[in-house]
């Protein structure tokens, strides 16, 4: 009886020690960096519950970005402001532990809380656009978009109707060509595919290196306009 209460002893201290070293490596983020108020005034900015830009003459249609593992919202900033700078709603959630897989549903308490728009878009980048697509899977949203990502296998979007953006780059050293490739064929025959020349994981944000990513061959604010512009050609479709 006394082992059987020492094992379960250890079992449980093992069990805090493993869910405090996860807490503690899903805090060990990547924020913004310095350089994204180079490009960037610290005042347009909103923080709640993540950051949000809100233009002054919305257009009607909102866009949720999950951001990255472990990448701070504030890095998606740039391109936030510069689509409300269009009429855009733009949010960039906070997620539990910093990964979207946690949170997958963000999504629904940002709609049901901005009730005056009637278009809305999905996505995100890296994981947390699988995460964007599988909430998008199941839900009544109007496009998803894809930064470096893609969905998951059991999320097949081949066979629906459904405005769909997958913006990758070349020297991407985690999400690789191979990977869209090979997961081209889940998403819709409605789907846009545009190629970043000499862009990176990393500069999908403004967030620094990143680990196993390559060196892009443009700058970061190259990259992040690129983005911009892709996106609002796109949006010009689906609206």
């Amino acid at each position: 009886m006394k082992i059987v209460k020492i094992s379960a002893l250890v079992i449980g201290i093992l069990i805090i020690f493993l869910l405090g070293g996860f807490w503690i490596w899903s805090e060990m983020t990547y924020e913004a960096s310095d350089e994204l108020y180079n490009i960037l005034d610290k005042e347009d900015i909103v923080r709640e519950d993540g950051v949000r830009f809100l233009p002054d003459s919305p257009n009607g249609t909102g866009i949720i970005i999950y951001p990255g593992a472990k990448v701070e919202p504030e890095a998606y900033s740039y391109i936030g402001v510069s689509l409300a700078d269009k009429g855009y709603t733009v949010l960039v959630p906070e997620v539990r532990f910093n990964l979207a897989f946690f949170e997958i549903s963000k999504a629904e308490s940002i709609i049901e809380e901005f009730e005056a728009i009637d278009t809305w878009v999905i996505g995100g980048h890296s994981l947390g656009g699988v995460a964007a697509a599988t909430y998008a899977y199941d839900s009544d949203v109007d496009g998803v978009f894809f930064f470096a990502s893609y969905p998951q296998g059991r999320n097949d979007f081949s066979g629906r109707s459904l405005p769909m953006l997958s913006i990758y780059a070349d020297r991407d050293g985690l999400t690789t060509l191979e990977d869209i490739d090979d997961t081209s064929t889940l998403l819709s025959d409605e789907a846009t595919f545009y190629k970043i020349e000499g862009g990176n994981h990393a500069q999908f944000g403004v967030y620094g290196e990143q680990q196993g990513d390559m060196d892009a061959t443009i700058s970061i604010l190259e990259q992040q306009n690129e983005i911009v512009n892709t996106m609002l050609n796109w949006l010009d479709e689906v609206k």
